[in-house]
């Protein structure tokens, strides 16, 4: 059986401090992103350093503004319905401490389509 049934999914990655990793995670999750099969929640995370620079108007949430940050983030991936992708995105800015989000959203195929 194919890992992904339904031709219309994508994968949304999201960067995120590890303090609000968990929330995220969950805030994806509970808004219909991560069901594979009889399984729902479905995350996959990799440890990372987010690094930036605040510009002048910039509201951070670490940091400070002209100077370069290093941040200890995780990168976390789901997939998800194409159809719930905006409102998986509603769901991850209303709890992501970011004022800025960073995330990828990738189309995907299907195992038949190859």
């Amino acid at each position: 059986m194919s890992y992904y049934r339904n031709m219309d999914q994508v994968k949304i990655v999201v960067f995120v401090p590890k303090s609000h990793a968990d929330i995220v995670r969950q805030a994806m999750g509970d808004s219909g992103a991560g069901k594979i099969g009889n399984y729902s929640h479905c995350s996959y995370s990799v440890d990372g350093v987010g690094r930036y620079k605040p510009l002048k108007g910039a509201h951070p949430h670490i940091g400070e503004i002209e100077r370069f940050e290093e941040v200890e983030e995780e990168r976390v991936e789901c997939v998800c319905e194409r159809s719930k992708a905006k409102e998986v995105i509603s769901a991850i800015r209303k709890v992501h401490p970011y004022e800025e989000v960073a995330f990828d959203i990738y189309p995907l195929i299907s195992e038949r389509e190859l």
